[in-house]
């Protein structure tokens, strides 16, 4: 009807193209950064995480309120400076990978009814122990809260069609019990310890437990010496305080960064780089100031690289030792013997439970570092054999996400520096 309204709609059509080429090019650009099905799958198994170890309260947790049900009282365990919610679409989603995720064992909460434990029931419990008709009942009462969700629709048809198929299992327990052995029951206490808001030990109480300033007879710490807090006797634990600047932290957070995922939760459990002396000129002074601290001899091959860890959302580490107990361990590869000292830093700002970075399982407590801190211990006795009392974990990351940086140190050449004994049992 108008060649000039025509012409226009070709003017236009053309800068569109123009511009969703130019939007292509920058997602191409920053794809390498952007999340990915693992990342969601990641942090969606952090939050269970989260709500498994420390047994939060599931419907203040969606509602984001980090509860523990007390007596009958829901107790916060966590204030966040700002509350978000979860929707009836991100707690299927979460279920679906709790669904998927076979080595989870979940626990129906004691409160039932709202949107957010049905769809935690349907895809959590009831659907994966064969319950179905009780799975098809939550489905129609979620179809109730959001009529138009296309994904329940689809479900309800999928568990009436198996209830035709076969009949409804009866008398299903709610309640799914982890099994029975000895990695789960040292989990419990694992939990248990995480769940518990600890203290440093008190001196008084334990003359041997002592503060100093430590120099180590090496020249290097003459007109600086460390500030060394022996922190238990068995087993033997040290902490140093403030053995890296906040500088050389930040330093050594920014190389880790290009080897480890772009997003934090990435895996969940953690992520890791190995850092080099060669590449990184701050990697060198620290592992000379662990020589000058521990007398030991920290150069490859007497010890592995200085490994950085950072941990995301539920960040953590399971119940385990750092020495090997089996010949066949790759670690003997290196030819230069079992970890006999482990040597870790401190790397962030204390956030909440990520302050708790060591939890001694056999000794039943808890040892805490500080920001730019390190602890030192030893993986395994004089006589060589593994001191089982070092069995610790990480406890799972509430808020903000935790750097730490490790020093393994092998027995062979650390022959003049930790001198055998004349008696074969220490």
């Amino acid at each position: 009807a108008n060649p000039i309204s025509e012409w226009m709609n070709v003017v236009n059509s053309n800068e569109a193209e123009e511009n969703i080429n130019a939007l292509r090019e920058g997602y191409r650009r920053m794809e390498g950064s952007l999340p990915k099905l693992e990342d969601l799958q990641g942090a969606a198994q952090g939050l269970m995480r989260l709500q498994d170890v420390y047994h939060l309260h599931v419907e203040g947790l969606v509602r984001g309120h980090f509860q523990r049900i007390t007596d009958g009282n829901a107790i916060d365990i966590y204030k966040p400076p700002v509350s978000d919610t979860l929707s009836g679409d991100d707690c299927f989603l979460v279920g679906k990978v709790a669904y998927d995720w076979e080595d989870y064992y979940h626990s129906v909460p004691e409160n039932e009814g709202t949107l957010e434990d049905a769809l935690d029931h349907l895809a959590c419990s009831h659907f994966k122990t064969g319950n179905i008709s009780y799975a098809l009942s939550l489905s129609q009462e979620l179809l109730l809260h959001d009529p138009m969700n296309s994904r329940v629709h689809f479900n309800v048809e999928k568990y009436e069609k198996l209830l035709d198929e076969s009949p409804p299992v009866t008398n299903q327990s709610l309640d799914l019990k982890r099994p029975d052995s000895t990695y789960l029951r040292t989990r419990n206490v694992y939990e248990k310890l995480c769940q518990t808001k600890s203290s440093q030990p008190k001196h008084f109480e334990n003359p041997r437990l002592f503060c100093d300033s430590f120099t180590n007879g090496n020249p290097g710490l003459l007109l600086q010496p460390i500030k060394r807090e022996l922190i238990s006797l068995h087993p033997y634990v040290v902490l140093f305080h403030s053995f890296v600047t906040r500088a050389e932290a930040k330093s050594i957070r920014e190389y880790a960064v290009p080897g480890v995922s772009a997003f934090m939760w990435k895996h969940t459990e953690l992520d890791i780089a190995w850092l080099k002396e060669s590449a990184h000129g701050v990697v060198g002074k620290v592992d000379r100031r662990i020589t000058m601290v521990t007398g030991l001899n920290v150069q490859p091959p007497y010890a592995e690289y200085l490994q950085v860890v950072n941990y995301g959302i539920g960040g953590h580490y399971e119940p385990h030792s750092d020495h090997v107990t089996s010949d066949s361990s790759p670690l003997y590869r290196l030819k230069t013997g079992n970890r006999v000292a482990m040597f870790m830093i401190y790397l962030t700002l204390d956030h909440k439970n990520s302050l708790k970075s060591l939890g001694y399982i056999c000794s039943n407590s808890q040892k805490y570092i500080v920001w730019n801190g390190a602890l030192f211990w030893w993986n395994l006795h004089i006589n060589g054999q593994g001191n089982v009392d070092t069995l610790h974990a990480g406890c799972p990351v509430i808020v903000g996400d935790k750097w730490v940086a490790n020093k393994w140190v092998h027995e062979y050449g650390q022959e003049f520096q930790r001198h055998c004994s004349l008696n074969p049992e220490e």
